[in-house]
């Protein structure tokens, strides 16, 4: 080997020495860095000179070391199984938090107003049947159930306002992840610019993993890397990112409610979820905070009519209409997978059975029909008042002969009216009973001028019969001074279920964030001993090259 060679060998070790402390130190300073992963240096050697060929082996001098690649250290598999399990934590823990502002919703703050507001009722139709003919007794009657509905309407319209809540959040969720596609494309016009020139970009590509940790977050994703170094991404199966643009997620809004449906533009706006999948770990159809948020707020204010679908089959919800005693499969979707669409609909259904049993009792309907089912009065009768009235509707109208006629509830799922139901959103006290309790049940005095006592007993029985279960998929009944309690234990039962599977969850989750970061993740202590390695390396270099000057110096000096 020549001495110049030799400089030359002393040389590149000194460079790939520098530039390995250079890698060493921003592995140290971004210790803290969230997302940032370890770079490692990998040296190779340099080409080499062939001097003669030989029996056994080429006869070679090696022209020192190279500083050949920066890379990330990471394990591509743990990668997209710790976004999965995010993803499906994720999913989780909307389920987790909206039983849980159910739960306060329903305690009202634990000041439990509405299961007082029951109590209060069933307390005044005690003492109306004790003395029915009491002005007294009448009139805490009517305040108690005014008070009662407008409780019901409370706790009902916090539902709604949850909803929206969530809806708002969908719009939001959107966004973001049309902006984290944004970015990634950017990134990957970055990361390609930049290593074009033969340099690794690692840092770029940490934020695009950041990015990536992010999305699987918010929706179920895939992805693959391309040979040029970009990153393509599908969620829910629909390419989000490609190599040349970003197809951006958008939403429609129901004229009715509001709501927003996340769509695919490019697809005709087909919808981003399919409805009425099945959801289940073992189809992966449980990832994503965005189908979390859509599936707990389901796409209506559901009231008592959701509660008359009795089974659920292929995606299919199937109603059984009680007056042509046909089953008729509704596509809609189920009120079981929502969990503010269930307690709407069963809070509903309570107040509703209540309300209309109530009525029936104070009008006398059951023992006053025509020969179609229907209560008719003539022209003539002094029409008993309900109690509690329909918004948009009056509970009599003429028929062609001049008579009132009953005008009932139009309430089959397919074309339920709201104006004519009587439901917690479309109901009053009737203002005449609040100005004159004393017209309550006729007065409850018989056509002989009796105190009716019947009828106070006939409510008295009502509010102890046991009327119905929380919903179809259930068998017990309870009254309703029970229904109510049964329904707040049914959805902490579901809470406790939620915080079962996060629980879990967060273990999985954490166990694959550890096991990334004990590959990627920087260790102080490796460093240090990197740095000390390079620093002695860089140093033999120095001395190597010292002693190669020193020889040729003195070579020189001979030679002269």
């Amino acid at each position: 080997m020549s001495l110049m060679s030799g400089l030359f060998v002393g040389a590149t070790g000194l460079q790939t020495s520098q530039n390995s402390l250079h890698t060493t130190a921003h592995n140290l300073s971004n210790i803290e860095t969230q997302g940032y992963v370890r770079q490692q240096t990998l040296h190779a050697d340099m080409s080499y000179n062939n001097i003669s060929n030989a029996s056994v082996s080429k006869m070679q001098i090696g022209l020192g070391v190279e500083y050949d690649i920066v890379r990330q250290v990471r394990d591509t598999f743990l990668d997209k199984s710790y976004r999965r399990e995010t993803g499906r934590s994720s999913f989780y823990e909307i389920g987790q938090e909206t039983t849980q502002e159910i739960e306060t919703l329903l305690g009202e703050f634990d000041g439990v107003a509405f299961q007082e507001s029951i109590a209060g009722l069933w307390t005044s139709v005690q003492e109306l049947q004790k003395d029915p003919s009491s002005a007294v007794t009448k009139g805490s009657f009517v305040n108690t159930a005014a008070q009662f509905l407008e409780r019901a309407q409370a706790v009902y319209n916090g539902l709604s306002n949850y909803q929206d809540n969530l809806n708002a959040r969908v719009r939001e969720y959107v966004d973001r992840i049309n902006d984290l596609g944004d970015k990634i494309f950017s990134l990957n016009e970055a990361i390609n610019t930049e290593e074009l020139g033969e340099q690794e970009a690692n840092d770029l590509r940490d934020q695009r993993n950041k990015a990536l940790d992010e999305l699987s977050s918010l929706a179920n994703i895939s992805y693959f890397t391309n040979a040029d170094g970009s990153t393509e991404v599908l969620v829910e199966g629909v390419s989000l990112v490609a190599r040349d643009r970003v197809f951006h997620m958008d939403v429609t809004v129901d004229e009715g409610t509001g709501f927003y449906t996340p769509v695919w533009p490019q697809n005709m706006n087909e919808e981003v979820f399919m409805r009425n999948e099945e959801i289940g770990t073992a189809f992966n159809t449980d990832i994503g905070q965005l189908k979390g948020i859509i599936l707990v707020r389901g796409d209506r204010r559901a009231n008592y009519t959701d509660m008359n679908y009795n089974t659920y089959t292929n995606g299919l919800y199937t109603y059984h209409d009680k007056t042509t005693d046909t089953d008729v499969d509704q596509h809609l979707i189920p009120t079981s997978k929502s969990i503010v669409m269930k307690v709407q609909a069963e809070l509903d259904q309570m107040v509703h059975s209540l309300m209309t049993e109530v009525n029936n009792i104070l009008t006398d309907e059951k023992g006053i029909i025509d020969a179609g089912g229907k209560p008719t009065y003539s022209p003539d009768d002094d029409l008993p008042k309900e109690l509690f009235v329909r918004l948009g509707t009056s509970r009599y109208e003429k028929d062609g002969f001049g008579n009132y006629v009953y005008v009932p509830e139009n309430d089959k799922p397919s074309h339920a009216d709201i104006d004519m139901l009587y439901t917690i959103a479309n109901m009053k006290i009737n203002p005449d009973l609040l100005k004159t309790p004393s017209l309550l049940g006729n007065g409850f005095v018989t056509k002989d001028k009796e105190v009716d006592h019947a009828k106070a007993d006939a409510l008295a029985d009502a509010f102890s019969a046991k009327f119905s279960s929380l919903n179809p998929e259930l068998t017990t009944k309870y009254d309703y001074r029970d229904y109510y309690s049964a329904l707040v234990g049914l959805v902490a039962t579901e809470g406790s279920v939620y915080s079962s599977i996060v629980s879990a969850q967060q273990v999985a989750t954490h166990n694959l964030s550890d096991s990334r970061d004990a590959i990627m993740g920087v260790s102080s202590n490796e460093e240090l001993s990197n740095m000390i390695k390079y620093q002695n390396a860089y140093n033999a270099a120095s001395r190597y090259i010292t002693a190669c000057n020193d020889m040729l110096e003195n070579l020189l000096t001979n030679l002269a």
